[in-house]
């Protein structure tokens, strides 16, 4: 089986050349990687041209449209039996292609996707976004899990699809908000199999500090009622989650200022505060050991409790934002 790695790349020259490094270790030889720059200003040029002789790179510029159309891009010029698509900020196993092949082999699927961890060499800020990110206390534990809620779908950062799917079912309609579900959910849609390979792993940096990671988390929170709006029966109770935590985090707020500020009917605000205080502290503490578990690092878990909190005000604000905006105000 011949792979087809495609790679969109925007102002991250950096990231690709970790990531192409990455790639000259594969076990697994018989592939081709496609850098596509997606309209970037700081343009990554020379840096894939220095890997030529390694890897069987090739190297695109168009205009910027976004990922999933710069992935059709790659679809479009790709030769292999299968497509794999990366982010850029990703580093791959060498076993990689090797799991892929050996598992396709046994279970054939159209499409696939893979988990994500964290590697050795992030910075703990990174560790503790990856752990919040893949932990079953906040919702990025249904994804890339073998026990995961609902229809299985593949995010984008790691993702394969056959030749067969590219021709019959096309590339991504959307290109931003949700592109990689909507792709997904299509395909199945089409009578094709989807399924997770467990071992497919990647180490995904996803972002540098917690700024950035709350921005990418607002946008995936809106994006989540971007696929409602084409596929309504997607939506679960599951993520609603985020959305219910900040106004969770809101009613204690306020009913500690009201404590503080001595309003009172009966002992009702008194209680609630300390019910409310009492269910937080559990949380926060559940978060805190369940990393230091996973990381063995006091730090990693200290920066994981931070991690959580940021996942999931930013996904439930944005998810919130969107719901009111485009289901309740029905704006386009």
């Amino acid at each position: 089986m011949f792979f087809s790695l495609i790679i969109p790349l925007y102002n991250r020259p950096q990231e690709i050349d970790e990531l192409l490094e990455s790639l000259t270790h594969q076990r697994y030889r018989p592939f081709e990687v496609l850098v596509i720059e997606d309209g970037s200003v700081h343009d990554a040029k020379a840096i894939v041209e220095g890997y030529r002789d390694r890897l069987d790179v090739h190297y695109y510029v168009k205009p910027n449209e976004g990922q999933g159309f710069t992935r059709n891009f790659g679809f479009e010029r790709a030769k292999g039996d299968y497509f794999v698509i990366f982010d850029s900020d990703c580093l791959i196993p060498p076993d990689y292609l090797t799991h892929v092949a050996a598992f396709l082999e046994q279970v054939p699927l159209d499409a696939y996707g893979g988990p994500d961890a964290a590697h050795e060499t992030f910075t703990p800020v990174q560790q503790a976004i990856s752990y919040s990110m893949t932990s079953p206390f906040t919702t990025g534990g249904i994804r890339g899990n073998k026990r995961h809620i609902g229809t299985f779908h593949p995010r984008s950062f790691n993702m394969g699809v056959s030749r067969n799917v590219w021709e019959q079912v096309g590339g991504f309609k959307l290109t931003r908000l949700g592109e990689d579900i909507e792709y997904s959910i299509r395909i199945q849609a089409s009578g094709f199999k989807i399924g997770l390979i467990p071992d497919a792993v990647v180490y995904h940096k996803r972002r540098t500090d917690f700024w950035q990671f709350y921005k990418q988390l607002h946008f995936f929170g809106r994006a989540r009622i971007n696929i409602y709006k084409h596929f309504p029966q997607e939506l679960k109770l599951v993520h609603f989650f985020p959305a219910a935590f900040v106004c969770f985090l809101l009613a204690l707020v306020l009913l500690n200022i009201g404590w503080a500020l001595g309003v009172s009917t009966g002992n009702c605000i008194s209680i609630l505060a300390k019910g409310f205080d009492g269910l937080l502290v559990v949380y926060t503490f559940l978060i805190f050991f369940h990393s230091l578990l996973k990381t063995s690092r006091i730090r990693v878990a200290l920066l994981s409790v931070v991690a959580a909190y940021v996942q999931l005000i930013a996904y439930g604000l944005g998810f919130m934002q969107d719901l009111w905006k485009c289901v309740l105000l029905r704006a386009d």
